[in-house]
Protein backbone atom coordinates (compact mmCIF):
# COMPACT_ATOMS: atom_id res chain seq x y z
CA UNK A 1 0.00 0.00 0.00
CA UNK A 2 1.08 3.37 -1.13
CA UNK A 3 0.87 5.58 2.21
CA UNK A 4 1.89 9.03 0.26
CA UNK A 5 2.00 10.36 -3.11
CA UNK A 6 3.56 13.37 -4.02
CA UNK A 7 2.21 15.54 -7.56
CA UNK A 8 4.29 17.30 -9.58
CA UNK A 9 3.29 18.92 -12.45
CA UNK A 10 6.25 19.81 -14.93
CA UNK A 11 7.04 22.08 -17.63
CA UNK A 12 10.57 22.16 -19.07
CA UNK A 13 12.08 21.48 -15.31
CA UNK A 14 14.98 19.71 -16.50
CA UNK A 15 17.35 22.05 -14.82
CA UNK A 16 15.69 21.16 -11.11
CA UNK A 17 15.57 18.23 -11.31
CA UNK A 18 18.43 17.06 -9.72
CA UNK A 19 17.97 19.22 -6.97
CA UNK A 20 14.38 18.63 -6.86
CA UNK A 21 14.91 14.80 -6.20
CA UNK A 22 17.81 15.40 -3.99
CA UNK A 23 15.87 17.53 -1.56
CA UNK A 24 12.52 16.50 -1.99
CA UNK A 25 13.41 11.86 -1.10
CA UNK A 26 15.26 12.22 1.68
CA UNK A 27 12.34 14.51 3.31
CA UNK A 28 9.76 11.65 2.19
CA UNK A 29 11.78 8.81 3.86
CA UNK A 30 11.49 10.49 6.90
CA UNK A 31 7.96 10.14 7.28
CA UNK A 32 7.45 6.66 5.35
CA UNK A 33 8.94 4.44 3.44
CA UNK A 34 6.06 3.65 1.62
CA UNK A 35 5.67 6.14 -0.90
CA UNK A 36 5.53 7.44 -4.72
CA UNK A 37 6.47 10.73 -6.90
CA UNK A 38 4.05 11.20 -9.92
CA UNK A 39 5.80 13.79 -12.31
CA UNK A 40 3.76 14.85 -14.88
CA UNK A 41 5.40 15.89 -17.97
CA UNK A 42 3.14 18.53 -19.68
CA UNK A 43 4.33 18.77 -22.91
CA UNK A 44 8.20 19.86 -21.87
CA UNK A 45 10.25 20.74 -25.28
CA UNK A 46 13.75 20.44 -23.30
CA UNK A 47 14.80 16.90 -22.02
CA UNK A 48 12.58 17.04 -19.17
CA UNK A 49 10.89 13.61 -20.25
CA UNK A 50 14.39 11.77 -20.95
CA UNK A 51 15.42 12.56 -17.85
CA UNK A 52 12.32 11.88 -15.75
CA UNK A 53 12.92 8.06 -17.81
CA UNK A 54 16.52 8.02 -16.26
CA UNK A 55 15.46 8.97 -12.83
CA UNK A 56 11.98 6.10 -12.67
CA UNK A 57 14.90 3.48 -14.18
CA UNK A 58 17.14 4.40 -10.76
CA UNK A 59 14.19 4.17 -8.31
CA UNK A 60 10.60 2.87 -9.60
CA UNK A 61 8.80 4.70 -6.55
CA UNK A 62 9.27 7.97 -8.97
CA UNK A 63 7.02 7.47 -12.00
CA UNK A 64 5.84 9.05 -15.21
CA UNK A 65 3.06 10.54 -17.03
CA UNK A 66 3.71 11.95 -20.04
CA UNK A 67 0.77 14.44 -21.62
CA UNK A 68 0.13 14.27 -25.03
CA UNK A 69 0.71 17.99 -25.38
CA UNK A 70 1.23 21.04 -22.92
CA UNK A 71 -2.98 20.71 -21.03
CA UNK A 72 -1.89 23.67 -18.55
CA UNK A 73 -1.20 23.18 -15.05
CA UNK A 74 -4.41 22.41 -13.63
CA UNK A 75 -5.16 20.23 -16.01
CA UNK A 76 -1.75 18.14 -15.37
CA UNK A 77 -2.32 18.73 -11.62
CA UNK A 78 -5.23 17.25 -12.28
CA UNK A 79 -3.94 14.16 -14.35
CA UNK A 80 -1.27 13.91 -11.45
CA UNK A 81 -4.27 13.80 -8.89
CA UNK A 82 -5.76 11.02 -10.95
CA UNK A 83 -2.97 8.61 -11.04
CA UNK A 84 -1.91 8.78 -7.25
CA UNK A 85 -2.68 6.11 -5.44
CA UNK A 86 -1.49 7.01 -1.76
CA UNK A 87 -3.76 7.44 1.08
CA UNK A 88 -2.48 11.10 1.15
CA UNK A 89 -1.52 13.30 -1.69
CA UNK A 90 0.87 16.39 -1.79
CA UNK A 91 0.77 18.46 -5.02
CA UNK A 92 3.72 20.46 -5.35
CA UNK A 93 5.70 22.98 -7.54
CA UNK A 94 9.05 21.28 -9.28
CA UNK A 95 10.95 24.45 -9.09
CA UNK A 96 11.48 24.78 -5.39
CA UNK A 97 9.59 27.27 -4.57
CA UNK A 98 7.40 24.56 -2.42
CA UNK A 99 10.27 23.48 0.34
CA UNK A 100 10.06 19.76 0.97
CA UNK A 101 11.38 19.89 4.33
CA UNK A 102 7.62 21.15 4.94
CA UNK A 103 5.88 17.63 4.31
CA UNK A 104 7.35 16.00 7.67
CA UNK A 105 5.19 18.86 9.28
CA UNK A 106 2.07 18.02 6.73
CA UNK A 107 2.11 14.14 7.36
CA UNK A 108 2.06 15.00 11.38
CA UNK A 109 -1.01 17.46 10.85
CA UNK A 110 -2.50 14.16 8.80
CA UNK A 111 -1.84 12.14 11.25
CA UNK A 112 -3.63 13.90 13.97
CA UNK A 113 -6.44 13.88 11.89
CA UNK A 114 -7.12 16.81 9.04
CA UNK A 115 -8.29 15.74 6.07
CA UNK A 116 -6.77 18.24 4.60
CA UNK A 117 -3.17 19.89 5.64
CA UNK A 118 -2.51 23.60 3.96
CA UNK A 119 1.09 25.09 3.21
CA UNK A 120 0.53 29.08 3.93
CA UNK A 121 2.69 31.55 3.29
CA UNK A 122 3.55 33.49 6.40
CA UNK A 123 4.43 36.72 3.97
CA UNK A 124 4.67 37.44 0.47
CA UNK A 125 7.90 40.05 0.78
CA UNK A 126 9.85 38.17 -1.54
CA UNK A 127 7.03 39.18 -4.48
CA UNK A 128 7.16 42.86 -6.09
CA UNK A 129 4.97 45.31 -5.11
CA UNK A 130 2.23 45.25 -7.97
CA UNK A 131 2.02 41.38 -7.30
CA UNK A 132 1.54 41.80 -3.63
CA UNK A 133 -1.19 44.27 -3.72
CA UNK A 134 -3.02 42.53 -7.14
CA UNK A 135 -2.95 39.27 -4.95
CA UNK A 136 -4.84 41.10 -2.04
CA UNK A 137 -7.49 42.78 -3.70
CA UNK A 138 -8.37 38.83 -5.97
CA UNK A 139 -8.87 37.58 -2.63
CA UNK A 140 -10.88 40.02 -1.00
CA UNK A 141 -12.60 39.82 -3.93
CA UNK A 142 -13.40 35.90 -4.93
CA UNK A 143 -14.16 35.75 -0.92
CA UNK A 144 -16.67 38.48 -1.00
CA UNK A 145 -18.87 37.38 -4.13
CA UNK A 146 -17.93 33.52 -3.39
CA UNK A 147 -19.53 31.48 -1.02
CA UNK A 148 -16.48 29.46 -1.30
CA UNK A 149 -13.97 30.98 0.76
CA UNK A 150 -10.03 30.67 -1.00
CA UNK A 151 -7.52 30.59 1.73
CA UNK A 152 -5.26 33.48 0.92
CA UNK A 153 -1.46 33.21 0.52
CA UNK A 154 -2.28 29.36 -0.23
CA UNK A 155 -0.96 27.63 -3.44
CA UNK A 156 -1.64 24.05 -4.37
CA UNK A 157 0.86 23.03 -2.17
CA UNK A 158 -0.87 21.13 0.90
CA UNK A 159 -1.95 17.45 1.93
CA UNK A 160 -5.02 15.65 1.20
CA UNK A 161 -6.38 12.53 2.86
CA UNK A 162 -7.82 9.81 0.60
CA UNK A 163 -11.24 10.76 0.92
CA UNK A 164 -10.74 14.60 -0.24
CA UNK A 165 -8.63 13.29 -2.80
CA UNK A 166 -11.80 10.87 -4.11
CA UNK A 167 -14.02 13.96 -3.71
CA UNK A 168 -11.74 16.10 -5.93
CA UNK A 169 -11.68 13.63 -8.67
CA UNK A 170 -16.10 14.03 -8.62
CA UNK A 171 -15.71 17.75 -10.01
CA UNK A 172 -15.14 17.35 -13.83
CA UNK A 173 -15.05 20.51 -14.75
CA UNK A 174 -13.56 21.41 -18.09
CA UNK A 175 -12.52 24.80 -16.62
CA UNK A 176 -10.29 24.04 -13.75
CA UNK A 177 -9.12 26.65 -10.86
CA UNK A 178 -7.99 24.18 -8.41
CA UNK A 179 -7.59 26.22 -5.86
CA UNK A 180 -11.50 26.61 -5.63
CA UNK A 181 -12.03 23.17 -6.22
CA UNK A 182 -9.78 22.10 -3.20
CA UNK A 183 -11.66 24.51 -1.36
CA UNK A 184 -15.23 24.10 -2.30
CA UNK A 185 -14.77 20.02 -1.28
CA UNK A 186 -14.61 21.09 2.40
CA UNK A 187 -13.39 18.65 5.62
CA UNK A 188 -11.30 19.39 8.26
CA UNK A 189 -8.92 21.62 7.84
CA UNK A 190 -5.47 23.24 9.42
CA UNK A 191 -2.59 25.13 7.99
CA UNK A 192 1.09 24.90 8.82
CA UNK A 193 2.92 28.39 7.80
CA UNK A 194 6.43 28.39 6.05
CA UNK A 195 8.33 30.68 3.88
CA UNK A 196 8.13 30.33 0.23
CA UNK A 197 11.64 30.07 -1.56
CA UNK A 198 12.80 31.34 -4.60
CA UNK A 199 13.12 29.35 -7.88
CA UNK A 200 16.15 27.06 -8.22
CA UNK A 201 16.34 26.96 -11.80
CA UNK A 202 14.74 28.26 -15.02
CA UNK A 203 12.06 30.81 -15.40
CA UNK A 204 8.53 31.24 -14.61
CA UNK A 205 5.92 31.32 -17.51
CA UNK A 206 3.59 32.97 -15.24
CA UNK A 207 3.63 36.76 -16.02
CA UNK A 208 0.71 39.21 -15.14
CA UNK A 209 -1.16 38.64 -17.72
CA UNK A 210 -1.85 34.54 -17.59
CA UNK A 211 -2.56 35.23 -13.90
CA UNK A 212 -5.07 37.94 -14.84
CA UNK A 213 -6.35 35.20 -17.07
CA UNK A 214 -6.46 33.01 -13.95
CA UNK A 215 -8.04 34.97 -11.61
CA UNK A 216 -10.63 35.52 -13.70
CA UNK A 217 -10.92 31.79 -14.27
CA UNK A 218 -11.31 31.72 -10.59
CA UNK A 219 -13.87 34.43 -10.40
CA UNK A 220 -15.96 33.04 -12.99
CA UNK A 221 -15.66 29.83 -11.72
CA UNK A 222 -17.38 30.20 -8.29
CA UNK A 223 -19.42 33.06 -8.37
CA UNK A 224 -22.43 34.56 -10.87
CA UNK A 225 -22.14 37.56 -8.56
CA UNK A 226 -20.97 39.62 -11.72
CA UNK A 227 -24.31 38.66 -13.31
CA UNK A 228 -26.15 40.18 -10.78
CA UNK A 229 -23.64 42.75 -9.91
CA UNK A 230 -24.55 43.78 -13.66
CA UNK A 231 -28.36 43.65 -12.68
CA UNK A 232 -27.82 45.74 -10.70
CA UNK A 233 -25.77 48.37 -12.18
CA UNK A 234 -28.05 48.56 -14.94
CA UNK A 235 -31.18 49.46 -12.82
CA UNK A 236 -28.98 52.51 -11.15
CA UNK A 237 -28.20 53.26 -14.69
CA UNK A 238 -32.11 53.21 -15.41
CA UNK A 239 -32.82 55.44 -12.75
CA UNK A 240 -30.36 57.56 -12.78
CA UNK A 241 -31.48 58.44 -16.78
CA UNK A 242 -35.03 58.54 -15.83
CA UNK A 243 -34.07 61.12 -12.68
CA UNK A 244 -31.95 63.42 -15.50
CA UNK A 245 -34.77 63.54 -17.63
CA UNK A 246 -37.20 64.77 -15.46
CA UNK A 247 -34.32 67.41 -14.67
CA UNK A 248 -33.98 68.45 -18.40
CA UNK A 249 -37.83 68.83 -18.40
CA UNK A 250 -38.02 70.73 -15.42
CA UNK A 251 -35.34 72.95 -17.30
CA UNK A 252 -37.13 73.68 -19.89
CA UNK A 253 -40.33 74.20 -18.58
CA UNK A 254 -39.55 76.45 -15.67
CA UNK A 255 -36.35 78.19 -16.83
CA UNK A 256 -36.96 77.82 -20.46
CA UNK A 257 -33.38 76.46 -20.24
CA UNK A 258 -32.33 75.05 -24.34
CA UNK A 259 -32.16 71.36 -24.01
CA UNK A 260 -28.11 70.23 -24.62
CA UNK A 261 -27.63 68.83 -27.87
CA UNK A 262 -24.81 66.89 -29.51
CA UNK A 263 -22.39 67.14 -26.59
CA UNK A 264 -24.38 65.63 -24.02
CA UNK A 265 -25.87 62.90 -26.84
CA UNK A 266 -22.82 61.78 -27.83
CA UNK A 267 -21.49 61.20 -24.51
CA UNK A 268 -24.95 58.97 -23.60
CA UNK A 269 -24.08 57.14 -26.79
CA UNK A 270 -20.97 56.29 -25.87
CA UNK A 271 -21.79 55.97 -22.38
CA UNK A 272 -24.45 53.02 -23.11
CA UNK A 273 -22.65 51.71 -25.83
CA UNK A 274 -19.75 51.10 -23.01
CA UNK A 275 -21.85 49.50 -20.43
CA UNK A 276 -23.46 47.45 -22.75
CA UNK A 277 -20.55 46.15 -24.51
CA UNK A 278 -19.21 45.05 -20.93
CA UNK A 279 -22.46 43.16 -20.02
CA UNK A 280 -22.06 41.05 -23.25
CA UNK A 281 -18.53 40.52 -22.80
CA UNK A 282 -19.51 39.35 -18.69
CA UNK A 283 -22.25 37.55 -19.93
CA UNK A 284 -19.89 35.94 -22.86
CA UNK A 285 -17.23 34.68 -20.13
CA UNK A 286 -20.35 32.58 -18.70
CA UNK A 287 -21.91 31.20 -22.01
CA UNK A 288 -18.23 30.39 -22.95
CA UNK A 289 -17.82 28.01 -20.19
CA UNK A 290 -21.17 26.50 -20.96
CA UNK A 291 -19.86 25.68 -24.33
CA UNK A 292 -16.51 23.76 -22.88
CA UNK A 293 -18.43 22.19 -20.66
CA UNK A 294 -21.06 20.87 -23.23
CA UNK A 295 -18.29 19.56 -25.09
CA UNK A 296 -17.48 17.18 -22.81
CA UNK A 297 -13.61 17.33 -23.85
CA UNK A 298 -11.35 14.78 -22.08
CA UNK A 299 -9.08 17.21 -19.77
CA UNK A 300 -5.57 16.12 -20.73
CA UNK A 301 -4.73 13.02 -23.04
CA UNK A 302 -2.26 11.08 -21.80
CA UNK A 303 0.79 9.82 -24.62
CA UNK A 304 2.93 7.52 -22.38
CA UNK A 305 3.50 5.92 -18.93
CA UNK A 306 6.74 4.88 -16.72
CA UNK A 307 5.81 2.51 -13.55
CA UNK A 308 2.16 3.22 -13.58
Amino acid sequence: MVELSIVIPMHNEEAALHRLFARLKPCIEQVTAHYEIICVDDGSRDATLAALGEYHRQDPRIKVVHLARNFGKEAALTAGIDYAKGQAVIPMDADLQDPPELIASLVAEWRKGYKVVLATRKSRQSDSWFKRKSADWFYNIINRVSTVKIPPNTGDYRLMDRVVVEAVKQLPERTRFMKGIFAWVGFPTTTVPFDREARVAGLTTWNYWRLWKFALDGIFSFTNAPLRIWTYIGACISLISFLLALYIIAQKLIFGNSVAGYPSLMVAVLFMGGMQLLSVGIIGEYVGRIYRETKQRPLYLVEETMGI
